[in-house]
């Protein structure tokens, strides 16, 4: 994977009021941390940043303005939760050489057997492999796999110099048999069952609601 240029600043101002003057003059607040140094507050370019973050993993090429360049990888990133902008990015500082560990996408390819439902029960998996070669992607191929096929993490092909850090039996694709008609009826609670389970729910509310009331009152 080749790394993205992304300039940056030193920042300065700290704070909730200092954040929104840096996002209204469409920047994002960064830190980067790691190798024991001390943490060192950004601003990056909004627009940019929001490009680089579209690829999991994606390692920066940090241009920071009166210091050296620095290599890193998004650690965590927070978005706003209506909106989707991105607020704030964690960054870990790696060097070119060292082995990490990161979370890699899980991407299903091919189409099971006829009469058959794919589950991808984890969307990632985590694997070591060296800061500036981390695979962007696993691909698992279903093709004319049948029902009861189960695929877990020690069958996964990793990409060369890339090793298994997550758990060998971790479920990562689960084949079964598509749901008929029936089956779907039959998951379906009936109107009187629902209304039983609403009556239920009321009573039970309102027994809690005389509970409270008898202890007020003591």
């Amino acid at each position: 994977m080749s790394d993205v240029k992304i300039a940056a600043e030193l920042r300065t101002e700290f704070g909730k009021g200092a954040a929104r003057r840096l996002r209204r003059s469409e920047k994002v607040p960064a830190v980067l941390y790691g190798h024991g140094t001390d943490p060192v507050h950004l601003s990056l370019p909004g627009h940019d940043t929001m490009l680089a973050m579209k690829t999991a993993n994606v390692l920066i090429n940090l241009d920071i303005q009166g210091r050296k360049s620095e290599l890193a990888l998004p650690k965590h990133v927070q978005r706003d939760p209506l909106k989707g902008f991105i607020e704030h990015v964690d960054l870990l500082l790696v060097k070119r050489g060292e082995k990490v560990t990161v979370d890699i996408p899980v991407v299903v390819t091919g189409d099971a057997a006829p009469g058959t439902m794919v589950s991808l029960e984890n969307t990632t998996v985590s694997v070591e492999a060296e800061a500036t070669h981390l695979p962007e992607s696993i691909e698992v191929s279903v093709d004319e796999l049948e029902e009861g096929t189960q695929i877990h993490a020690k069958d996964l092909v990793l990409a060369s110099g890339s090793t298994l850090a997550a758990d060998e039996e971790l479920l990562i694709v689960n084949i079964t048999a598509t749901p008929t008609e029936a089956d779907l009826e039959a998951e379906e609670p009936t109107e009187e069952a629902a209304e039983a389970g609403a009556a239920e729910e009321g009573e039970e509310a309102a027994a809690e609601g005389g509970e409270e009331s008898s202890s007020e009152e003591s």
